[in-house]
């Protein structure tokens, strides 16, 4: 732990005066990182720590290879990008990884120094500081969808801009008609004709037809998985949890994520009956908090089941119309539309898993998380289901305060404790 110390403060202090040596110690990192992962994680499950380090490795390609990467957030349709051999760097998950290395805290302040606002996303942020700061080479090209968060257009622009480089802006409608898919379709068409241009290779239906097969199989076998998590004890952490995402949004329909769910709904069947509190994670998790990870990083006491994030639209895509397909996903997104679909959609997650208890987390700057999170309790509530709603920041260290969150976790903890005991 020392050594790793260590490091991240020499990479943030190369962040400040050298952004080049900077850059190159976050790829030496990532590479350390892989190595740790395939070397000493003996007690991970295989599943999670075949996703560990596909999810290391993506990112460690992508910021190695500039060139052959597009600059994302993680409801951009990456079946397409696939087609052209890109690989998908997403806002979010980029950020995530610059907070392992514990340099968020410069890159957010950089961001601010410029005149970027103290209460924009941390995630946005934190990506805009790293370009800012010169320590983010510039991609191919910068992709994103109006779903979800209004900061997605405006970062987008804004880094694509700055770095000069082509980007394309999705216009997600609010809600799904005929007419809108056709809408959207026109869209992707259009990103698809860019792209054939920038790049100068034709793009490929048959291919888009193959992804979208594996991504079907894949997310049948993880309903498969999430069925048996109901009752079973599959040992996870916040970070791999997190690490979901790579394979749920930046490469599905990928072969690595096809063979990654595939094993997932195998090696499940293998663990124990779960006898300790099983929660619904529901938002974005602060991987890096200290109370959080002691209750339920390989805690057989407390599991996280997953977060809703991941079935954020499970409905079989058309294989034969993969255009038309990814238009309707994009619609019918659980994060597009009014907030009471997506409640009616944690509600079917919540009968499927069965869990003891739900967490909300309020993530800083995420105004829908805010505004909205009472909907979800009150729907909470007619179930007889306990939730909890958590304030932080799931990237800044500096807007997450332990001692308010170890109070509430554990009283939390201890009431659906009482309550098992009660009906036992």
């Amino acid at each position: 732990m020392d050594i790793e110390k260590k490091y991240e403060d020499i990479t943030k202090k190369q962040a400040m005066n050298n952004p080049d040596m900077a850059y190159k110690m976050i790829k030496w990192g990532l590479f350390f990182e892989k190595q740790i992962v395939k070397f000493t994680e003996k007690n991970m499950p295989k599943a999670y720590k075949e996703l560990n380090l596909f999810a290391v490795d993506s990112i460690r390609k992508a910021l190695k290879n500039p060139e052959k990467t597009a600059w994302v957030n993680i409801f951009t349709p990456v079946e397409i990008l696939q087609c052209f051999d890109l690989q998908a760097l997403s806002i979010e998950c980029f950020s995530s990884f610059i907070s392992g290395f514990q340099c968020e805290d410069f890159f957010n302040d950089c961001a601010e120094d410029l005149g970027i606002a103290e209460t924009l996303c941390s995630y946005h942020k934190g990506f805009i500081g790293a370009i800012e700061s010169g320590v983010m080479p510039a991609a191919k090209f910068a992709i994103t969808t109006s779903t979800c968060c209004d900061a997605n257009v405006n970062t987008m622009r804004y880094v694509s801009e700055k770095k000069n480089i082509d980007s394309y802006i999705i216009d997600v409608p609010y809600e799904y008609t005929k007419s809108n898919e056709q809408y959207v379709v026109t869209q992707l068409k259009e990103l698809i004709s860019m792209l054939e241009e920038k790049i100068g290779k034709k793009f490929d239906i048959n291919k888009l037809k193959e992804i979208i097969k594996r991504e079907n199989a894949s997310k049948k076998y993880f309903m498969e998985y999430a069925k048996e998590l109901a009752t079973k004890y599959y040992p996870s952490s916040l970070t791999l949890q997190m690490y979901m995402l790579f394979a749920s949004h930046l490469s599905i329909g990928s072969e690595e994520t096809y063979r990654f769910y595939k094993n997932l709904a195998e090696d499940i069947k293998s663990y124990p009956e779960n006898k300790g509190i099983n929660i619904l994670w529901i938002h974005l998790l602060p991987y890096y908090q200290e109370t959080l990870k002691q209750y339920f990083n390989f805690n057989e006491n407390y599991q996280i089941q997953t977060y809703e994030i991941n079935f954020d639209y499970m409905d079989e895509l058309d294989e034969e119309h993969p255009l038309e397909a990814l238009a309707r996903k994009l619609i019918c997104n659980l994060y597009n539309g009014p907030y009471e679909k997506k409640v009616k959609e944690i509600e079917k997650v919540v009968d499927l898993l069965k869990p003891d208890g739900v967490i909300n987390f309020c993530h800083w700057g995420c105004k829908q998380s805010a505004g909205c999170v009472m909907q979800i309790k009150e729907a909470m509530r007619k179930k007889n289901l306990p939730m909890l709603i958590l304030d932080g920041d799931c990237m800044d260290r500096r807007n997450c305060h332990d001692g308010q969150i170890k109070t509430r976790l554990e009283a939390f903890l201890e009431m659906i404790e009482s309550q098992k005991g009660d009906r036992n």
